[in-house]
């Protein structure tokens, strides 16, 4: 893992975050911006099997996500000493995920938008993707965001992709709530974001199902 490459501070980053801004405050109804994708049990992709996934972006162009659901072996340490960071003593303990097959290389931070970084671009009000290894840098020190989610990689659809998935049942979905996102323990997502619809997975065919 070559550490100078998880984190870029240019503006184009891992992602067209100058399409994200413009399409920010003129996404479609149809959009699933800010929605959890939620893998249904018939969903036997060895890498989405079980997954919850953070939509980022969704327009007509394709979707980019994150999965909130899959903590791989390193730790939020691990990773700042792969950026050539040195992690100080007071670091939260926490997982890096396993954000998707797109680029694993590079990494995504989700956070709570007190504050902006380099790379960063809002997905609501209160949610941030930053990109930039400056917010790295912050979390290091004592003074980034509240809530953070660290990822590595991302899951990407072409235009039409991800609605052809819903049309095969692949995936529920339901606005996302941000208590799923950062506090509930990962172990725990894929069942509590389906609750939010009344859905009780367990209960569920791994033959069939709707969205």
């Amino acid at each position: 893992m070559n550490g100078r490459h998880l984190f870029l501070a240019a503006t184009r980053t891992n992602i067209d975050t100058e399409h994200m801004a413009d399409t920010t405050s003129s996404s479609s109804a149809s959009s699933l911006r800010d929605h959890f994708l939620i893998a249904m049990p018939s969903l036997h992709d060895g890498y989405f099997s079980h997954a919850v996934t953070y939509v980022c972006e969704h327009d007509q162009e394709g979707a980019l996500g994150l999965v909130i659901n899959q903590p791989t072996e390193l730790s939020l340490r691990d990773l700042l000493q792969h950026v050539e960071l040195e992690p100080v003593a007071e670091l939260p303990e926490l997982p890096v995920y396993r954000g998707g097959p797109v680029q694993p290389e590079h990494g995504f931070v989700l956070h709570s938008a007190e504050q902006t970084w380099r790379g960063s671009q809002p997905i609501t009000d209160s949610i941030v993707l930053t990109t930039s290894r400056d917010v790295l840098e912050a979390i290091n020190e004592g003074h980034g965001p509240r809530r953070v989610l660290v990822a590595l990689g991302h899951a990407g659809w072409g235009p039409g992709q991800l609605e052809s998935e819903l049309a095969e049942n692949a995936w529920l979905t339901t606005r996302a709530d941000p208590g799923i996102l950062f506090d509930r323990p990962s172990a725990e997502r894929w069942t509590a974001a389906a609750e939010l619809i009344g859905i009780d997975l367990n209960l569920i065919s791994s033959a069939s199902g709707h969205a």
